[in-house]
């Protein structure tokens, strides 16, 4: 039941309706949207709540019955039939949908290809086919020359067969034989490097333990205390240079500059017992840690001076880090040396060093094999070659390798020298005899100056006295436990060419 009000309203309005119908009829044009030209100016207005729109009414005060819907306005749509709208009223279409694209051309062939549609079924042409030929003729001369290369690369590699080598030594170390088969070196003199450590004979720097052979460095003032070793006087006896060079066999201290030799440690040798011309050598061994430590395996002439009649190194290393600049724990050379006088000395040397470990950590084989036109050092298998030497001719011998000066000075002359070797590979043509030994620091330059904190010059007067001084930075370097501080030897065997 609508109020009086409400009743009201909706006359009024209907009346709106009717006048502006009437209006625009009377004009002859379309019906003009109600609210064009002010339209429902005329709306009787009783209340500021009146002043809506009868579409925006509650559904309780909108005209007629419940049902009741809004009214559809022609004019509207005759006014924007530019958005498709029907002249009917309401719009019917919105937006116009876009054509489907045009389908895409069939990839189907129209029919069956002809013999001349089959170009590849035609004979080539001549110039074609001897293309052809001429290429697949390249691939197979590469594949044979791959081939040819590969053969010859391996077969022409210099090696022994097993059956061309005779056993020489085979030492395990069950014992340390000291009568037949090695030698205890025991001076002090420095071995021509001017090396810190005394060569002993005692026992607890050289000794076989658990099938392996140990030299163990130790400190010389365990044997004869501080004093001595700053101050005092010690005679080796026995010496093994007491008959050609006494001066190896004693030194003092005077308390200053001059010290006895700080530390002791060993050097043994098959002097005398066995030794070999061409062959193979090889030395299993676990190299020691610690800095200025120097671990070597080496071989020299069983009759003969130095550097005239050579001097082979299968084996050299320093005991300091791999971080050591100048070639640490995790490198190893090898090394040829001759010369015509010890002023002029050449050396061919080379190394191989590990990435991710160092010789400390484990035992390798170092070896060396040598013939009258060939010498290849390896560590653990002939790949890892250290240093590869090939004597073919003439103008590849050692002589000339060296490309010695016409002269050279020769203490406090000039002398000219002359090729004094009579084979291509001489000085290396005669019998030489193994060396395993540790050495300590020296003055030979093995150790380069200002070089991971060296605590000596090579130089100076004092050198030994200045590396003793240092005790406290490379001492503590030094396992005291023999599995990593002693240079360790497993086995060394050598065959020579029958």
């Amino acid at each position: 039941m609508l109020s009086p009000s409400q009743t009201a309203l909706n006359a009024a309005y209907q009346a709106g309706q009717a006048s502006a119908a009437a209006s625009v009829h009377d004009l002859g044009g379309a019906p003009a949207p109600p609210f064009a030209g002010g339209q429902f100016s005329t709306l009787p207005r009783t209340g500021s709540h009146t002043s809506f729109r009868a579409p925006f009414l509650s559904p309780a005060s909108r005209p007629g019955s419940s049902l009741w819907s809004p009214p559809s306005y022609s004019g509207l749509n005759g006014y924007g039939s530019g958005l498709g709208g029907s002249p009917e009223g309401g719009s019917t279409t919105g937006f116009a949908l876009p054509a489907p694209p045009a389908p895409a051309p069939s990839t189907r062939l129209p029919g069956k290809l002809t013999k001349e549609e089959k170009p590849w079924l035609q004979r080539a042409a001549p110039r074609a086919r001897a293309s052809w030929w001429l290429t697949f003729a390249c691939m197979l001369i590469g594949v044979a020359g791959a081939a040819a290369l590969c053969y010859f690369g391996i077969t022409g590699v210099d090696m022994f067969k097993d059956s061309e080598l005779c056993s020489v030594l085979d030492d395990e170390f069950n014992t340390l034989d000291l009568d037949n088969t090695w030698t205890r070196e025991v001076q002090l003199g420095g071995f021509g490097n001017a090396e810190f450590q005394i060569a002993s004979n005692f026992d607890n720097n050289s000794y076989a333990q658990n099938g392996e052979l140990y030299i163990m460095p130790t400190l010389t003032s365990a044997w004869l205390g501080e004093s001595t070793v700053q101050s005092g006087t010690v005679t080796l006896d026995p010496c093994t240079e007491s008959e050609t060079n006494k001066t190896a066999c004693t030194a003092s201290g005077n308390g200053g500059g001059t010290i006895i030799n700080p530390v002791m440690s060993a050097r043994l040798s098959t002097q005398n017992h066995f030794s070999m011309t061409y062959g193979r050598v090889e030395v299993r061994a676990k190299l020691p840690r610690g800095d200025w430590l120097w671990p070597a395996i080496w071989m020299l002439p069983v009759n003969g001076t130095w550097p005239l009649d050579g001097e082979i190194d299968i084996m050299e290393a320093r005991g300091n880090s791999p971080s050591y600049a100048a070639q640490g724990s995790n490198f190893v050379r090898a090394t040829v040396q001759y010369g015509p006088i010890a002023s002029v000395v050449a050396r061919l040397y080379g190394w191989y060093g590990l990435k991710r470990t160092s010789f400390d950590k484990g035992f390798h084989t170092y070896g060396m094999e040598w013939d009258e036109k060939w010498m290849r050092f390896y560590v653990d298998t002939r790949v890892h070659t250290v240093l590869d030497i090939s004597l073919k001719n003439q103008k590849s011998s050692f002589w000339n390798r060296a490309a010695f000066p016409a002269t050279a000075q020769n203490g406090s002359s000039v002398v000219p020298l002359q090729n004094p070797y009579t084979n291509i590979n001489s000085p290396f043509d005669k019998p030489f005899y193994l060396i395993i030994d540790l050495a300590v620091g020296g003055t030979s330059g093995w150790f380069p100056d200002k070089v991971g904190n060296k605590p000596w010059f090579d130089g100076s007067l004092s050198a030994m006295s200045d590396f003793y001084k240092a005790k406290d930075s490379w001492f503590s370097t030094w396992p005291q436990n023999p599995a990593d501080g002693a240079f360790r030897i497993d086995s060394v065997k050598m065959w020579k060419k029958c």
